[in-house]
């Protein structure tokens, strides 16, 4: 099989779309690969050949091992990342962070260097296929969108259940789930910090060349992806949980839908011509109705077991568009799977494993009750869904330090603060046992979210 999650073409030049056997659980709208270029030997004589040489064997290490990585089949990729030691992924976000480390020192401040060179990346959702800007901040901000998509596609492959046996259903596993959402809220992380601290950086003229995939809206909309799948797996924690109530639940269901509304709204914004941003629209707008579908059922219970005026007619109303909405779900999924690269049907999951079986058989409860339904003379409107704050965030994203080669450029200077936060050399260079402490670097701690074990991160 190739490429499972970027575009492949035949020997005439033109795209192929192969069919997709992975699971899709969280959408990774593909890679964005780096090209070979000379950027070290563009360098120097404005940098030491060191330097030039140490930038240009870590790109070039990238390059191998993005290529490598992409081409490689699901199954394969599921085996490696059991063992995170040789795992090709970890590997490569070692090197995306050893790489981050030489190519901040680029853009200090009064180090002109930021557009020196030329750096390549092929695109996913633009219809151009290839990018080239003269431009370090493009660089970094193309290096953290990848970092961005391979904690994205790491949460996928977590939340991958083992080939069930015969006759059994997939076995999804609580703790798998939970480190999921902290892959999501990581994935969330780096493309914050994309949005809020390199794409200001940009000029005008130069921002206007930036790919698709690099636009204000569509990063915008992955990292709030990021989050919206994040409160959807907890949604489901909620549910299998016995301590967690109907407003619990509920709340949760309506911050999931209030982030697939923003993620829809920032999509929205920019154009998305490639079959690669087709299908992303309909992921979107498939979770979407999903999480609306959930919102209301949830609403809908609430109503009926409160006093209110009308209350069993607003009940049923809720209910009744929670289940015109998953109707329309399923048919947007059966879309999503056909558009290219076509995907297979996904098992049930999460909330709707729960939420398909009980809104039909709630609603026909709910309508059986002739004794108040019957009385009614008109269909009650649709009520309002209650407003909550999205309590899912992510922490800051901490760059790796400037790397120690720096420190010995002529007019390249440090202040005081940021040379004391330098780390040793041997931290620096990428050493044998560097994965494993990168695999526990910044370990969140799980906090308690509405007196039930769920990790989350509150503003």
């Amino acid at each position: 099989m190739g490429c499972t999650l970027s575009r492949t073409q035949d020997e005439n030049g033109t795209e192929a779309h192969q069919f997709q056997t992975i699971d899709i659980f969280v959408f990774v709208p593909g890679f964005r690969l780096p090209k070979s270029g000379d950027a070290g030997k563009l360098l120097q004589g404005r940098i030491s050949n060191g330097l030039a040489e140490r930038l240009s064997s870590s790109r070039a290490r990238i390059v191998v091992l993005a290529t490598r990585f992409c081409f490689r089949t699901e199954k394969e990729r599921r085996k490696n990342l059991t063992d995170f030691g040789g795992s090709n992924l970890t590997e490569l976000q070692v090197a995306l962070e050893d790489y981050l480390s030489i190519l901040r020192g680029f853009l200090r401040e009064g180090f002109h260097l930021s557009d020196i060179a030329d750096f390549s990346w092929s695109n996913q959702e633009d219809e151009i296929k290839e990018t080239t800007l003269r431009s370090a901040h493009y660089e970094l901000l193309s290096v953290l969108h990848l970092l961005g998509m391979l904690y994205l596609l790491e949460a996928n492959i977590k939340l991958t259940p083992n080939s069930p046996a015969d006759g059994y259903q997939p076995k999804f596993v609580e703790e798998s789930k939970k480190a999921a959402i902290e892959l999501l809220l990581k994935a969330a992380q780096v493309l914050e910090c994309g949005l809020n601290f390199v794409l200001p950086q940009f000029p005008a003229n130069l921002k206007e060349k930036l790919p698709v995939d690099l636009q204000e809206g569509v990063l915008r909309a992955l990292q709030l992806q990021a989050l919206s799948q994040g409160v959807e797996i907890q949604l489901g924690l909620a549910i299998d949980n016995v301590k967690a109530t109907l407003p619990v639940k509920r709340r949760l269901a309506c911050e999931e839908l209030k982030c697939w509304k923003q993620t829809q709204e920032n999509l929205s914004k920019v154009y998305l011509g490639s079959d690669w941003g087709v299908k992303h629209t309909l992921f979107v707008k498939w979770k979407c109705i999903e999480g609306k579908a959930a919102a209301y059922y949830y609403h809908g219970l609430i109503l009926d077991e409160s006093l209110q005026e009308n209350a069993h007619a607003k009940a049923v109303a809720c209910l009744q568009e929670a289940e015109a909405l998953l109707k329309e779900s399923q048919k947007i999924c059966f879309e999503f799977c056909a558009a290219p690269p076509r995907t297979r049907f996904p098992i049930l999951w999460g909330p709707m494993v729960h939420l398909s079986e009980k809104i039909p058989k709630d609603l026909s409860k709910a309508q059986a009750s002739r004794d108040v339904y019957c009385r009614e003379k008109a269909r009650e409107p649709l009520p309002d869904l209650p407003d909550f704050s999205i309590a899912l965030k992510a922490e800051p994203y901490d760059f790796p330090p400037i790397d120690m080669a720096w420190a010995k450029e002529v007019n390249f200077k440090l202040s005081p603060s940021v040379r004391n936060h330098l780390p040793m050399k041997q931290d620096v260079v990428r050493q044998d046992g560097h994965v494993e402490q990168l695999m526990q670097k910044q370990k969140q701690q799980s906090k308690s979210f509405h007196s039930y074990d769920m990790p989350v991160r509150k503003s």
